[in-house]
């Protein structure tokens, strides 16, 4: 037998292909763990991310909605579900002088219930720009200047045509500017001026949609929000509204985003928890199955023994083929993961009632490498007792004796 085809990487590779259904099951097991490394990891920087995105664009610390409404202002935040509730305009005013309250700036919304613009059901969000301090410094990163009277802008999951134009119970506007994704609910909504929002609550009615008599953009509001005054805290001006103002939910933006925190935190502990677990099952598993594999290729061993080999070279060819076995299913699993897992990690954070906000590409790359590095090293660590064992020479005189 010449030295080439005594190498360590040749004999290995013919072991694996001589081996086919063995070597098959160890690369599905390893490939697995690969794509819950990765997928795990890609979730929750999803969430992470869009727990982040969601906390700097609320901008208001206490929002303001008529009794029993808080779920369906967290629908329209967090899940993009449209609804609409309305308030006493003059509530805006009295909450301007409560003690605690720095700034004030309320918002009315509108579902479109046809379908001539959208596919479903969209929210429309009017605001005052010259009041606001929560819409506005989200739409300059996208436009420069207040949106005139008579255009809208959309939230980033909201298709646009290649003229800008969106048609609204009848009627067309111009689209001024398409937000980042923040991979909330706020994805889904469109948002207008004041004056641009009564024009399309006016086309509704023609439309046919029926109002309360009252309920208007000029006497109503659907939500205030209150920004407050440093020495204040979230509770203190609650207790302060409560006191003077009945009928009212006020939604502590903290609160909603403490609540978010722990149940990504819980996910992260159930996702970490199972993602260890598996990896020591399946690190179980293939050392059993080296093991095993080993006492069955005793004749082989002892004849590259024979041959010349040294316990350093036998136990080189086991790490080698654990290596070669790793790698491919760590590159098999790593993929996968990336056509499956990329395309759905917002739409599963959406079924979780939850933002999620896909990382940029550095993450994902650097996500993909340290999965494909800790799957790397499940094989070559699962086979090490095995490599060393039969390093030794009494392994070797064992093997010669069960001929």
């Amino acid at each position: 037998m010449n030295e080439k085809a005594l190498s360590t990487f040749a004999l290995s590779l013919k072991n694996i292909i001589r081996r086919p259904f063995r070597s098959l099951g160890l690369v599905c097991a390893v490939s697995i763990v690969s794509f819950i490394i990765f997928s795990g990891g890609i979730f929750l920087f999803s969430l992470r991310n869009g727990l982040v995105s969601m906390k700097s664009r609320l901008g208001a610390d206490l929002m303001i909605v008529p009794l029993g409404y808080d779920k369906g202002l967290e629908g329209i935040l967090l899940r993009g579900e449209p609804s609409y509730f309305y308030l006493d305009k003059e509530i805006e005013t009295q909450i301007k002088g409560i003690p605690g309250v720095e700034k004030v700036s309320a918002q009315f919304f509108l579902v479109s219930l046809n379908q001539d613009c959208c596919a479903i059901p969209v929210q429309f969000i009017g605001f005052n720009p010259d009041t606001d301090f929560s819409v506005q410094p989200w739409i300059s990163e996208s436009y420069i200047g207040q949106i005139k009277d008579g255009e809208l802008v959309v939230g980033n999951d909201i298709t646009i045509g290649e003229d800008k134009k969106l048609k609204v119970f009848n009627r067309y506007y111009t689209i001024a500017a398409k937000l980042e994704k923040t991979g909330s609910g706020l994805d889904q909504a469109v948002y207008a001026n004041m004056t641009t929002l009564a024009r399309i609550f006016d086309s509704a009615k023609a439309s046919g949609l029926t109002f309360t008599k009252d309920i208007n953009p000029k006497n109503s509001v659907s939500s205030i929000l209150v920004k407050i005054k440093e020495g204040y805290t979230q509770e203190e001006v609650t207790h302060n509204i409560r006191a003077k103002l009945n009928g009212l939910q006020v939604i502590k933006t903290k609160g909603m985003i403490s609540g978010i925190a722990k149940t990504l935190g819980t996910f992260k502990n159930f996702l970490f928890t199972f993602t260890a677990a598996f990896f020591v099952a399946v690190m179980i598993l293939l050392a059993t199955i080296f093991s095993i594999t080993a006492n069955e290729r005793k004749k082989e061993f002892a004849i590259l023994r024979s041959l010349g080999a040294s316990g350093k070279k036998l136990s080189s060819i086991v790490l080698t083929e654990a290596f070669l076995i790793s790698a491919a299913a760590s590159a098999i699993g790593t993929i996968l993961s990336v056509i499956i897992t990329l395309p759905y990690a917002a739409s599963i954070g959406r079924e979780l009632h939850l933002p999620s906000l896909r990382p940029n590409i550095f993450f994902t790359l650097l996500i993909a490498a340290i999965s494909f590095a800790l799957s790397l090293l499940t094989g070559p660590l699962a086979s090490l007792h095995t490599a060393i064992r039969i390093s030794k020479r009494e392994t070797y005189l064992t093997f010669r004796e069960g001929e």
